[in-house]
């Protein structure tokens, strides 16, 4: 499922990144990354940004960047 699949308070495993390797290396350097967990800090009106909160660090994210990340929903 999609990053923007979740809402607000839902936790996930990050499954993969489907984006170029550009985008991937800004991901990583925020902690998103394969095996990392998130959870769904917010969303604004029709989801097109949301914050995402992985270890300490709280980062948004727009809709197009959120889409990209394959998640699995993990037990809240």
């Amino acid at each position: 499922m999609k990053l923007t699949e979740l809402t607000k308070g839902d936790k996930a495993e990050i499954i993969k990144i489907h984006a170029d390797k550009p985008l991937k290396d800004r991901l990583s350097s925020f902690g998103v990354m394969r095996g990392e967990e998130l959870t769904v800090k917010g969303c604004s009106l029709a989801k097109q940004t949301m914050e995402i909160e992985v270890g300490t660090t709280l980062i948004a994210l727009r809709k197009e960047e959120a889409e990209k990340i394959e998640v699995e929903k993990t037990s809240n």
